[in-house]
């Protein structure tokens, strides 16, 4: 053990911070926000209401909650120009795409959700990478040194 402090990571762009980054954060965090409601719906529906299975109901509803926590720690991620947050808010539109398409197979109310989910996760994609985003995130390319 030495003595020796380490040193604070420099926050990467001293600039302001580009709006596609934040738009982005925006779509991410209300997707967790979304899958949170979802949790909190089916766990109250679960436990207060008559559902055919109330394990499944409480089960789905936690499992949503606990899924949540993947795009708002993305989202909170993106608004601090951290670089590992680009991976789980990829990852977390990738997941969203396949819900969409099958809300729109629905015959119900669901359409519309799936409507919604899709332009949000290809708009989130389209604005996570974004070179601008990127670069204010402080990815670089293979091979390129950081500065």
């Amino acid at each position: 053990m030495s003595s020796e402090q380490n040193p604070t990571p420099e926050i990467v762009g001293a600039g302001p911070r580009p709006g596609r980054l934040t738009m982005a954060a925006a779509l991410v965090a209300l997707e967790g926000v979304a899958l949170v409601a979802g949790g909190v719906y089916l766990l109250v529906m679960g436990l207060t209401g008559h559902p055919d299975d109330r394990s499944q109901a409480v089960t789905g509803g936690v499992t949503l909650i606990a899924l949540a926590l993947l795009p708002l720690l993305a989202a909170r991620g993106l608004l601090l120009r951290r670089s590992w947050s680009r991976g789980p808010a990829i990852i977390t539109q990738i997941m969203a795409l396949p819900v969409a398409y099958n809300l729109l197979q629905a015959d119900s109310l669901a359409i519309p959700g799936g409507i919604a989910l899709a332009v949000a996760a290809v708009a989130t994609l389209v604005l996570i990478l974004n070179p601008e985003t990127t670069r204010a995130l402080g990815i670089t390319g293979p091979g390129a040194a950081r500065e």
